[in-house]
C-alpha cells in the first residue's frame, strides 16, 4: 500500500504516491488527509457526563443537561443526547445506542425475573460502557458470570464497530457455555450476528426491558468499580496504556480482591476453584521477607 517513506534499499521499487492512487482508484488528496482530534472542551464534556451517569445510572438527558447548567456549562438538552448517543448513553443503561435498538430485529424476554441465580455459568451478562481517555475515548464490553462476579471476557475498542463485541463473547463460549446471556435491547446485542452466535451454542437468550435499571445491576456495578477504583484515578495517555493498566484491574478484581457480597472470596475462587460463599474463606501462606534464622 501508500509507503511515505523512501525504501531503505535501493533496488526496492516504490511508485509514487500519485501512481499508487491511480492504480487503487483513490483521490490522492485523500491520502495526506488526518482526521482532527476531538476539542478539549468536547473531552471535558463527555467526561462529566460519564461521571455523572456513573454516579446515577437512571439519569437521562434532561436530568444531566440540569446538572451541567447549574455547574456553569452554557449547553442544551440536544447537546448532551447527541453526545450520550455516541458515549453509548441511554438514559438507563450503558451500552452503544443502546435505547436505539434495531425495530427489524426481535427483541427476546426478560428471563431472569424471580430467578434464584445460586451457580456459576448459569447466567452471564454482556454490556459495553464508555472508558475515558486523557484525549479522546475507548469503549470496553464486558462478559460477566453473575454468580461469582467474575469477569469472564472483555475487550477494548477504540470505535462501536460490532467485531469487539463478538470477539469478548466467543472467548467466553470457548471458556465454558452459560445457560442464559443477559444483555439490553442494544443494536449490538439484537444483531442477528450475536443472536446466532449464542443459538448455535445453545444459550438462552435473555434481554433487559425497556427503562428498567435494574434488571442488569451486577454489571452496572462492576461499571461502577472500575471506573471508580481505576479509570478515574488515572489518565491514560494512549489506548495502550489503558489497555494495560485495566487488564491488571480486571485480572486483581478476579483473582486477589475480596468481594463482601461474596463473603470476603474472591470471583476467582468461586468461578474456577467451585467454592461457595459460605466455605470458609481460604489463609495463604504468609511469605515472610528477609527472614533471619539462627
Amino acid at each position: 500500500m501508500i509507503d511515505w517513506e523512501p525504501p531503505q534499499d535501493p533496488d526496492l521499487l516504490t511508485l509514487p504516491i500519485t501512481q499508487q492512487a491511480e492504480l487503487l482508484t483513490l483521490n490522492r488528496t485523500s491520502l495526506y488527509y488526518k482526521p482532527v482530534g476531538p476539542s478539549g472542551e468536547e473531552v471535558l464534556l463527555r467526561r462529566r457526563i460519564d461521571e455523572l451517569y456513573t454516579d446515577r445510572p437512571v439519569s437521562g438527558s434532561r436530568y444531566i443537561t440540569a446538572i451541567l447548567r447549574r455547574e456553569g456549562w452554557i449547553i442544551d438538552r440536544k447537546r448532551v443526547s447527541r453526545c450520550m448517543r455516541e458515549m453509548g448513553i441511554a438514559g438507563v443503561c450503558p451500552g452503544p445506542n443502546l435505547s436505539k435498538r434495531n425495530q427489524r430485529h426481535k427483541v427476546y424476554p426478560y428471563l431472569l425475573r424471580n430467578l434464584t441465580i445460586d451457580r456459576p455459568n448459569q447466567v452471564f451478562g454482556v454490556d459495553i460502557t464508555y472508558i475515558r481517555l486523557k484525549r479522546g475515548w475507548l469503549y470496553l464490553v464486558a462478559v460477566i458470570d453473575w454468580y461469582s462476579r467474575y469477569v469472564v471476557s472483555w475487550r477494548l475498542d477504540q470505535t462501536l464497530d460490532m467485531e469487539f463485541v463478538l470477539e469478548a463473547t466467543k472467548e467466553a463460549l470457548e471458556m465454558t457455555k452459560p445457560e442464559i446471556m443477559n444483555s439490553d435491547q442494544g443494536s449490538h446485542f439484537t444483531s442477528p450476528r450475536y443472536i446466532e452466535l449464542l443459538r448455535d451454542a445453545g444459550v438462552q437468550i435473555s434481554m433487559d426491558g425497556k427503562n428498567r435499571a435494574l434488571d442488569n445491576i451486577f454489571t452496572e456495578r462492576f461499571w461502577r468499580t472500575i471506573k471508580y477504583e481505576e479509570v478515574y484515578t488515572k489518565e491514560y495517555a494512549s489506548p495502550r496504556e489503558a489497555r494495560i493498566n485495566i487488564g491488571r484491574f480486571i485480572q486483581m478484581y478476579n483473582h486477589e480482591r475480596p468481594h463482601q457480597s461474596l463473603r470476603y472470596h474472591t470471583p476467582a475462587e468461586i468461578y474456577l476453584e467451585g467454592m461457595k460463599p459460605t466455605d470458609p474463606i481460604p489463609v495463604k501462606p504468609r511469605v515472610l521477607s528477609n527472614l533471619v534464622t539462627a
